[in-house]
């Protein structure tokens, strides 16, 4: 062999011996990316879930006044501090973060009376303004579940408005065109739809709420509901955004579900009903939305009342309806987006309160049979 042959594979070997180690190498380089990627994805959706929960009040049903004073002079990071010391908030970083992307400022010392199911938005509210340091002149409560009409009635019992004024403001164009410029992730352009009974149905947070003045302006009373949808709705966006799901449409699930389920039932599971009957192009079928059709409330659904002529009865039409049938809390927003994995196709609600799930017509109906006909 010549010494050019004896060195051209020489080389040879060599390029194979480097093409080798440059294999191994890219395997290692993979096999630690993917590795970092995992532990990411991990503390990424860790970390998520976590500022979530921070974000959220302490508690929500806790409305137990609880004193904290403000010294002259505190800085951003004390008054977060002393908030977490009261459990008022859950993490002051979080709490300090959420200020500084608001762009927050303007607090003031003293001493406040606040509650563990404050917002973040609540409290600094009340920081800037200091209208805790006054006496509540009158409380009103909105309960799950209700319609416009309904919240116009109960919030005429608590003030100087009739009925008929507040359902007018309600309804006023003008007005809820100021609010969706003031809350446009919340109040987008799905609520002025075709077939929208009311474009502020569903939209006003069922919560208690304060009020300071004793005869506060139809709009000083509705806005605080409008306000605390938007901040509870806000806390969802992320995953309405991952899963592609329109805010009206998440809300009007959500009304559906309010409206269907009792203090027994596992609205997860009602979830899971509604996507699953969609998913097969099936009506959803819920007498909710016949009601609302027929605008009126009834203890019992007849056959003639599925007949009615409306875009909003579920039994006629497929899909959901084009709105809202009433306003809906928290468990029934989380389940709209965490429904429960079933083959559920039915269910029904018994005069005690239970809910009975089944998969087939023929179960459906011999439970009917068995729990409604025959009662």
């Amino acid at each position: 062999m010549s010494e050019i042959d004896s060195n051209k594979n020489t080389f040879k070997k060599k390029l194979l011996e480097k093409q080798k180690e440059a294999k191994i190498v890219r395997k290692i380089v993979l096999t630690v990316f993917i590795i970092v990627i995992i532990a990411s994805s991990g503390l990424i959706g860790g970390g998520y879930l976590y500022i979530k929960s921070s974000l959220e009040p302490v508690d929500p049903t806790n409305q137990t006044e609880v004193a904290v004073t403000i010294p002259i002079g505190s800085s951003v990071s004390l008054i977060a501090n002393i908030l977490e010391e009261n459990e008022i908030i859950k993490d002051a970083r979080v709490f300090k973060y959420y200020i500084k992307f608001k762009n927050e400022s303007g607090f003031q010392a003293g001493n406040y009376k606040l509650n563990r199911s404050m917002t973040f938005q609540e409290i600094i509210e009340t920081i800037k303004q200091g209208k805790l340091t006054s006496e509540v002149a009158f409380q009103i409560t909105i309960p799950e579940g209700r319609q416009l009409k309904e919240i116009a009635s109960i919030v005429s019992k608590k003030t100087s408005f009739s009925d008929e004024v507040i359902l007018d403001k309600l309804t006023d164009k003008a007005f809820i065109n100021s609010m969706k410029a003031k809350y446009p992730d919340l109040l987008t352009d799905d609520i002025f739809g075709k077939d929208v009974r009311y474009a502020l149905e569903g939209y006003l947070y069922p919560a208690t709420y304060p009020y300071y003045k004793e005869d506060p302006t139809i709009e000083e009373v509705i806005e605080p509901m409008i306000k605390k949808m938007d901040e509870v709705v806000a806390t969802y966006i992320p995953r309405l955004q991952e899963k592609k799901i329109s805010v009206h449409r998440f809300v009007t699930l959500a009304s559906l579900i309010e409206e269907e389920a009792t203090e027994q039932t596992d609205r997860a599971k009602i979830s899971s009903v509604f996507y699953n009957r969609i998913e097969q192009n099936m009506p959803l079928q819920t007498d909710p939305t016949v009601l609302y059709a027929l605008n009126e409330h009834k203890d019992r659904v007849l056959y003639e009342d599925l007949e009615v002529d409306s875009p909003y009865n579920t039994y006629q039409n497929k899909g959901l309806p084009p709105g809202p049938i009433a306003n809906a809390g928290d468990v029934s927003f989380e389940a709209v987006l965490s429904p429960e994995e079933t083959d559920f196709l039915y269910f029904l609600a018994t005069k005690e309160g239970e809910v009975i799930f089944t998969k087939t017509l023929e179960e459906h109906n011999k439970e009917k049979n068995k729990h409604i006909i025959n009662n």
